[in-house]
């Protein structure tokens, strides 16, 4: 069962790089962990600007690969947590677990076939 429009998951997906962009200083957490969060916001940026959806600017990447990126990057976080790095400071571990669990559940409620 399909909730999230392209549309909503453009709005979700520039609030997520804000979310890694500001984690490290928020939540306390520096060095590998917060490179990890930066880089990752980084990423999830130019992802979404070369989405062809809504809120692509460039709009190259079909939606429904976007979706399948976010659904190996969710679990990928969830495992990234348990690097020693990462699994011995808390608030990155929760954070990297939190985060993973939050893509894949859009990506479960996402309706990537249909662009808006």
């Amino acid at each position: 069962m399909t909730f999230i429009a392209a549309r909503l998951h453009g709005y979700l997906d520039y609030l997520t790089v804000l979310i890694f962009l500001m984690a490290p200083s928020v939540l306390g957490f520096g060095g590998a962990p917060a490179k990890i969060s930066w880089l990752l916001a980084g990423v999830h940026l130019a992802m979404t600007l070369i989405t062809r959806f809504p809120f692509g600017v460039f709009r190259r990447l079909p939606f429904p690969l976007h979706g399948w990126v976010e659904r190996i990057v969710g679990p990928a976080l969830i495992a990234v947590a348990f690097l020693p790095d990462i699994f011995s400071v808390k608030p990155a571990f929760v954070f990297f677990v939190g985060m993973g669990l939050v893509i894949v559940a859009v990506g479960w409620l996402t309706d990537y076939a249909k662009v808006e």
